[in-house]
């Protein structure tokens, strides 16, 4: 139903957007919404785990660990929030606009996207790092010399991984913004 009423939407049009037909602003559309999913998915596996390691060790009182779980917990959580609303505000948006309200209000959304990118995950990805930095010395008074090792070189290197992902995917956006601009 929704397809018949953006096919119609775009029949009607007599400007030239730069968007070719209904198809393939839902196939971007589709496709972006499947990778905010996915990094959504990661994250909230992520804080499953955190949430379950937690639950596990459970100190009887609050000390340092405690703060850095919740820390990384809190800035995985609000992360994943903000990008559901992210899907939500674009989707809701979609199936009532032309082609070219749609690519207007494409471009305030992706503006809105770059204090995202550029203010908000930085500041969650400091708090997350800032969490496994409180957690490290009860890591190495609690394991061996070696697994500690594991732990922070692995927790170093997935660091890293994930902010080369989180950076292709804001050129990814920077990228679509800039082709917007010139429409």
């Amino acid at each position: 139903m929704e397809n018949d009423f953006l096919n119609k939407l775009w029949n009607a049009q007599d400007d030239n957007s730069g968007i070719n037909s209904p198809k393939d602003i839902i196939a971007k559309a589709k496709t972006q919404r499947r990778r905010q999913l996915g990094a959504i998915l990661i994250m909230s596996i992520t804080v499953l785990v955190l949430l379950a390691f937690i639950i596990y060790v459970s100190p009887n009182k609050w000390n340092n660990f405690t703060l850095g779980l919740i820390l990384m917990i809190s800035s995985l959580t609000f992360r994943i929030i903000l990008e559901f609303g992210s899907i939500y505000q674009r989707e809701s948006r979609l199936v009532s606009m032309d082609s070219k309200s749609y690519t207007s209000y494409l471009k305030s959304y992706y503006k809105a996207r770059v204090i995202i990118n550029y203010v908000v995950t930085p500041i969650c990805i400091a708090v997350y790092i800032y969490g496994f930095y409180l957690l490290l010395p009860y890591f190495k008074t609690q394991f061996s010399e070696g697994f500690y090792l594991y732990i922070l070189i692995s927790g170093i290197v997935s660091l890293i991984a994930i902010i080369a992902i989180i950076t292709y995917s804001i050129r990814r956006e920077s990228r679509f913004l800039q082709q917007l601009k010139k429409q």
